[in-house]
């Protein structure tokens, strides 16, 4: 062989060695890129899906949030109903003719007074004179003050064991902490059912 037979056979190798390198280099940049392309999908899906899931979670907090400012509103509201209807029911205590209030007071005296106790009528009540008259008076041996209390209607009981307030305001007050949700589940059931 020939000393360019020789050259030319290296040559032919060398370009034949250069092109299964090119080759392989070839085979392995695609392996890479379709491997980096693959890594960036993952990639991708995952940082969309945690975004997703911030969105998600973001616009479930508002919504959860303004749910609970709603709810609190309508609460309020309701509580504003409810406190309307104890004010106009003491407008109309506060408005009772006379045998109205005297029973009334007859009433509270029998069920709240112990023997002893003295009666400190409300400034504004009327009939304080018919009150003193009525036999419960008599038979729990009660007193009347000529005090006045700054009270809305009724009377205060002062006692040897405690003090009793028999105001229209309190006694609507206890009577409205004691009902308000079943008033509420009446006066707002129709609501409820639409709702």
């Amino acid at each position: 062989m020939s000393k360019e037979d020789i050259v030319n056979r290296l040559i032919s190798d060398a370009e034949s060695e250069a092109a299964d390198i090119v080759k392989a280099a070839s085979a392995r940049a695609d392996e890479i890129i379709a491997a980096a392309e693959k890594r960036a999908l993952l990639e991708r899906s995952e940082a969309e899906a945690e975004v997703g899931g911030r969105a998600k979670r973001y616009a479930d907090g508002r919504a959860a949030a303004a749910r609970l400012d709603s709810a609190k509103i309508l609460l309020a509201e309701k509580r504003r109903v409810i406190e309307q209807i104890y004010s106009n029911a003491l407008q109309k205590l506060l408005a009772l003719g006379e045998s109205e209030s005297v029973a009334l007071l007859a009433r509270l005296l029998e069920e709240n007074a112990e023997d002893g106790d003295e009666i400190v009528f409300a400034q504004n009540f009327k009939y304080s004179k018919k009150v003193a008259a009525l036999p419960v008076v008599a038979a729990k041996k009660l007193t009347v003050s000529a005090e006045r209390a700054p009270i809305s209607g009724g009377c205060l009981l002062r006692g040897k064991k405690s003090d009793k307030d028999l105001s229209y305001a309190a006694l609507l007050n206890a009577d409205m902490e004691e009902r308000q949700a079943e008033i509420a589940a009446k006066l707002f059931a129709a609501q409820t059912k639409k709702d």
